[in-house]
């Protein structure tokens, strides 16, 4: 398993307009060629010839949802699935403390490994916990929903 943590880009670096600008443009490309599986070329303002980058259709659909999200103003990160965190990096991405994340692990709400004495989270791993705990406090709140309804207080 790989131990890259991936590229990020924090809001405000790229500056939004050039973003939407540059989503509208790959947008309308890929909608004009939306029935097509082919490569896409891309063709750059630099002066340098008529040489294009080609991009696999599903990466620039990718580019596309991360033009769409820095366009918001907001920042982007990119994740190899098989990235392995530290226990630092996995608390950051769930904004708690790492002491936190540690009981996570030892008490097996997240899956990890020990390279030596240090503790190592999968990406993927990370991302289920996300959604189990994304679905429990759902299943909480509507709990609570129908608690309200049944006593009349909605």
């Amino acid at each position: 398993m790989g131990t890259a943590t991936g590229k990020k880009l924090e809001p405000g670096v790229v500056d939004a307009n050039d973003a939407q600008r540059a989503l509208r443009r790959i947008n309308g490309y890929l909608s004009r060629a939306a029935q097509s599986d082919e490569d896409i070329q891309v063709h750059l303002e630099t002066g340098a010839g008529d040489e294009a980058l080609v991009l696999p259709r599903p990466v620039a659909e990718m580019f596309a949802s991360i033009l769409a999200a820095l366009a918001n103003g907001q920042g982007v990160q990119i994740m190899p699935v098989d990235a392995e965190l530290t226990t630092q990096q996995a608390a950051d991405m769930l904004n708690v403390s790492r002491p936190y994340l540690i009981g996570l692990l030892e008490s097996g709400e997240i899956p990890f490994r020990l390279v030596g004495r240090h503790r190592r989270i999968r990406f993927a791993d990370l991302r289920q916990y996300l959604r189990e705990d994304d679905a429990r406090r759902k299943g909480a709140a509507d709990e609570l929903m129908e608690l309200d309804q049944e006593l009349g207080l909605l």
